[in-house]
């Protein structure tokens, strides 16, 4: 089981480490490309687009060919866009890069959970997802400190190359020590429109995107990119000290991932359904944003380390729909989800991006105050309707209950 999990496990490592990492870079990526606010958001979110529009022919693929063959076939795709980043000149040359490293890479989830589901007992697989998300939130503890005090002696390009060298040998492990797929290789049809329309028709799956899907990919978006600019920018934080909180943050990540399910399961004893469970931390992460945007400096490193960890309880959302939509529809409606949070990731980072950027910089290269004020307010704006939905049907069950009570 240990040769299985660990070459894949490292892969998933790998795809946060990719995915986070311009959080860290972002002042010498603005410095060496003359990005601005804008550009910078559109970059580091291409990972998403190109990441979320493989979701759909990567998962038809893993049935079709079997996890081991679609992994190290992407894994070759991620190789070639961190050589072509590290060697890029200008903003199309890191674009197409990234887009190539978010295909590459959109398999390490999806395909892991498939290679286990072959090998691991099904008992275990609790467990050992666990162990895989704690991989994630690994990957992307690695993109913070560690990588802030690599580029200290090695350039940003140089670094791509590192990592390039790494996939390699992930690929590697994965060639030598993961036995063969133990599937028939049969032809998928691909799903229909239809299909797919049905799964955002259904009440339960909208009642739950509704609450959970905007605040997930706020979530998502802004702590793989903004939270370390703005800590730079806001709380005028040297690269060394930002990246010391970020490691931190990230790895609360590791923390909620493990403990959002252990914390729904205890509320359960209470009778507290995971949906609200869900909207009792939307209202705690809704609280952080608005913190956020008051912009109170002493508490910028508590605030963003809050972030990431309350933003977790935003990951329930794929329990509950696989909870509440019908059996038969369970698989699409993961891969729907799937690709919401992950479009909406990429939005969120956009369109962040865009706001600061109606401000100029001064000329130590950070954006006012009041661009992160702006941004921080769109953000929650955005998500107050769902958690307002979720909270009046929470008060209609309370005046229901109560006048059952009194009769």
């Amino acid at each position: 089981m240990t040769h299985v999990f660990l070459p894949f496990a490292f892969g998933h490592c790998a795809s946060f480490l990719f995915r986070n990492i311009n959080a860290v870079l972002a002042p010498f990526l603005i410095s060496a490309m003359s990005l601005s606010a804008g550009q910078l958001g559109i970059l580091s979110s291409a990972y998403f687009f190109s990441f979320s529009l493989a979701q759909l022919p990567v998962g038809l693929a893993l049935d079709r060919y079997g996890p081991k063959r679609v992994q190290l076939t992407l894994l070759g795709v991620a190789v070639a866009g961190a050589v072509l980043f590290g060697i890029g000149h200008s903003f199309t040359t890191l674009l197409l890069a990234r887009i190539l490293i978010g295909l590459g890479l959109a398999a390490c989830f999806m395909g892991s959970i498939k290679v286990l589901s072959f090998w691991v007992p099904v008992g275990k697989l609790p467990s050992i997802h666990g162990y895989l998300l704690a991989a994630g939130g690994l990957g992307a503890m690695l993109s913070t400190l560690p990588v802030a005090w690599l580029v200290g002696f090695i350039s940003w390009r140089t670094l791509f190359f590192v990592m390039a060298g790494i996939t390699l040998m992930v690929m590697l492990a994965i060639a030598l020590w993961v036995p063969k797929d133990p599937v028939e290789h049969k032809m998928v049809k691909w799903p229909s429109l239809a299909s797919l329309i049905e799964v955002y028709k259904d009440r339960a799956f909208r009642k739950v995107i509704s609450l959970l899907l905007l605040p997930h990919t706020v979530a998502f978006g802004l702590q793989g990119l903004w939270m370390g600019k703005w800590l730079q920018d806001v709380g005028q934080y040297s690269l060394a000290q930002t990246s010391v909180y970020l490691f931190i943050g990230m790895g609360a990540v590791v923390v909620g991932s493990l403990s959002v399910g252990a914390v729904t399961q205890w509320a359960g004893k209470f009778n507290i359904k995971p949906l609200d469970v869900g909207g009792i931390g939307i209202a705690l992460f809704l609280a952080v944003q608005v913190l956020c945007a008051l912009n109170i400096v002493p508490l910028l490193p508590a605030l963003s380390i809050g972030f990431t960890l309350i933003g977790t309880i935003a990951g329930l959302e794929y329990t509950i729909v696989a909870q509440n939509v019908s059996p038969a529809m369970t698989g699409r409606a993961a891969t729907c989800l799937n690709l919401l949070i992950l479009f909406g990731a990429f939005l969120t980072q956009t369109v962040f991006g865009v706001i600061i950027g109606f401000w100029p910089m001064d000329a130590a290269g950070h954006y006012p105050h009041i661009a992160y004020q702006a941004a921080f307010s769109f953000m929650i704006l955005l998500q107050a309707p769902g958690f307002f939905k979720w909270l009046v049907g929470v008060m209609k069950r309370g005046s229901l209950k109560t006048a059952d009570d009194s009769l």
